[in-house]
């Protein structure tokens, strides 16, 4: 089980990577006892991501985030490839009045929350999700400051 994360076109510099892995096999254990069997996280240029858009689902526009789900879920396991858009997250962070570092972390559980079967496409999913992600980002700040005490 593994999650690694590569960059495609950008050069975005991720940081605590070790205690974000913690956190996210985390998540998967409490979105319903799944285990994280691979999960690659791709942070690449608006352009690239636009265009994956286009090709993959018919899409002309600007995305944060696009997860290509190959989760078995009945079988327990996780796994997909999850292509973030850095510079439209970094827009978002302005437009919605919070870090840039603050909105990546949301987008990025934002996608292990779809891997788990969260979907978002109503408006009553789209506030599950939200909360959910409210609630995991609380639960990483509370794992950082236990780790920084310890």
């Amino acid at each position: 089980m593994d999650i690694l994360y590569f960059n495609d076109e950008c050069n975005y510099r991720l940081r605590d990577k070790r205690l974000l892995r913690r956190w996210l096999r985390e998540v998967a254990r409490r979105e319903g006892g799944y285990q994280i069997e691979q999960v690659n996280y791709v942070f690449c240029s608006a352009e690239r991501h636009r265009a994956m858009n286009i090709e993959f689902l018919g899409h002309d526009y600007f995305t944060d985030i696009i997860t290509f789900d190959d989760s078995r879920l009945n079988e327990g396991y996780i796994a997909g490839d999850i292509f973030i858009d850095v510079e439209t997250v970094a827009d978002n962070a302005r437009i919605y009045g919070t870090t840039a570092r603050r909105e990546m972390l949301r987008v990025i559980v934002h996608g292990v929350l779809h891997l788990c079967g969260q979907k978002d496409k109503t408006p009553r999913a789209e506030r599950q999700m939200h909360a959910k992600e409210d609630r995991y980002l609380v639960l990483l700040d509370e794992m950082r400051a236990q780790e920084t005490t310890h």
